[in-house]
């Protein structure tokens, strides 16, 4: 297949991470651009007008087209696959979850990562700060437990992209976030599943 699509992407961003991962599941080729956190390659993206939002992913189509907002992107991408459920219902609850996702979760579990493992925002990591976010990311991820304890996945029967969209911080909560996952066995038992599809790829961790 030819590469008719370019990624801008944040390796160590779960934003971009979810798109990455689509990508593999899909099995679809592309042309990645890194624009990592504070690197001159981020700078020089939003300078050529690379990112219209300002910030990575980015998507840019075949026809000059340019996509922002990971569930945008995740969205477009699905169309037609199976990782969009048929049913109306359904859609309505993979949504629900990817909704979930950037407006309560991301905005704790992702921001506890980003002071934890990017130098530049060690200055905001104050200790209160960090020991808030650990006690509301614990709350939310025993929610997330709670819900996935006797399914194999987020809505119905199969992986969709709820489970992409969620998975994309949550999966590294505990190694970048410092949560206490020994106490969601059934987010770990999600995880490995994830981890077991045809085309998984890794998050790319900057050394």
């Amino acid at each position: 297949m030819t590469q008719d699509l370019t990624l801008y992407a944040m390796p160590s961003s779960g934003n971009s991470y979810k798109v990455q991962l689509l990508l593999g599941l899909l099995h679809r080729s592309y042309r990645q651009v890194d624009c990592e956190n504070a690197s001159s390659a981020l700078a020089q993206a939003r300078a050529a007008g690379a990112l219209p939002l300002g910030k990575v992913p980015a998507l840019h189509l075949a026809d000059g087209t340019i996509l922002s907002e990971s569930g945008a992107i995740l969205w477009y991408l699905a169309q037609g696959s199976a990782f969009i459920p048929a049913d109306p219902l359904a859609q309505a609850q993979m949504l629900g979850w990817m909704f979930f996702e950037q407006n309560r979760l991301e905005g704790v579990i992702a921001v506890r990562a980003s002071l934890r493992c990017y130098p530049e925002r060690a200055a905001q990591a104050t200790p209160e700060r960090l020991a808030a976010l650990l006690e509301d990311g614990h709350t939310l991820l025993a929610l997330l437990d709670a819900h996935l304890a006797g399914r194999n996945w987020l809505v119905g029967d199969a992986p969709s992209l709820a489970d992409i969209a969620v998975y994309g911080y949550t999966h590294s909560s505990g190694s970048r976030g410092g949560y206490d996952m020994d106490r969601f066995p059934a987010i770990a038992a999600w995880c490995a599943r994830i981890a077991a599809l045809p085309g998984y790829v890794p998050l790319q961790v900057p050394a």
